[in-house]
C-alpha cells in the first residue's frame, strides 16, 4: 500500500522557491509510488482570526473542514514554509489555530493536566528556508519556529517522528545552490514513499 502523504505550502505565495521546494517533493514522492495530495493555504477561503477559544469554538470554513479531512488521510505531513521574523508565517499560524482544533487533534481530559494525542501515528518534515545560517539561528535564537511547529503543535499532538530539513541561507545563494536544494528535496520525496 503507498505511503500517503500530504504537502502543505504554508505561505500565502505559491510561486516562490517554497513553492517550487514543495513541487520538487511532491515529484520525488510520486515518483516513488507514494499516494500525495498538495495543500496550498494561501489559496483556502478561511478566517485565520476567528475565534478559537474553547467556549466558542467557531464554525469551520468548507476549506478547513476540508484540510482536516486530508490530514487525517495522510500517514505522513510535510509542511514547506520560510522562517520569517525568527517564527512560522502567519497564514501558517493561523490555519493551525482554526484547523487543529480540540476534538480534532487534541482532547483535554476534565479535571487533568493530560491530553489525548488525535493525530498519532502520522509522522511530520518541516521543510523551512531562512535567510539566517543554520548556526545562528539555533545557538543565538533558540530555534522558535522549529521548537513552536515540532514540539508545542505537532509533537503535541501525537505527530512523531518529526524531522526538520533547514534550507539556506537563501540571501545571497546562488542558482546553482538553489537546483542544489531543489533536488536534494526530491530526494527527500522519493525516500518517504
Amino acid at each position: 500500500m503507498p505511503k500517503k502523504i500530504l504537502v502543505i505550502l504554508g505561505q500565502p505565495q505559491r510561486h516562490s522557491y517554497g513553492g517550487a521546494l514543495m513541487q520538487s517533493y511532491v515529484e520525488g514522492a510520486r515518483a516513488a509510488g507514494a499516494d500525495v495530495k498538495e495543500l496550498y493555504l494561501g489559496d483556502l477561503k478561511f478566517d485565520p482570526l476567528a475565534t478559537t477559544s474553547l467556549a466558542h469554538l467557531a464554525e469551520l470554513e468548507p476549506d478547513l473542514a476540508d484540510a482536516q479531512q486530508a490530514i487525517k488521510w495522510a500517514d505522513h505531513l510535510v509542511f514547506v514554509y520560510p522562517i520569517w521574523w525568527g517564527t512560522i508565517p502567519a497564514l501558517l499560524k493561523g490555519f493551525i489555530e482554526r484547523a487543529f482544533l480540540p476534538g480534532f487533534a487534541v482532547n483535554f481530559r476534565e479535571k487533568s493536566l493530560l491530553w489525548d494525542k488525535l493525530l498519532s501515528g502520522r509522522s511530520a518534515r518541516l521543510i523551512v528556508t531562512l535567510n539566517t545560517p543554520s548556526w545562528i539561528y539555533r545557538w543565538y535564537f533558540g530555534r522558535p519556529g522549529h521548537n513552536t511547529m515540532k514540539k508545542t503543535i505537532l509533537e503535541f499532538c501525537g505527530i512523531r517522528p518529526v524531522r526538520i530539513t533547514e534550507v539556506g541561507p537563501m540571501k545571497n545563494s546562488t542558482e546553482a545552490r538553489r537546483k542544489q536544494w531543489l533536488e536534494q528535496v526530491r530526494a527527500l520525496g522519493a525516500g518517504q514513499a
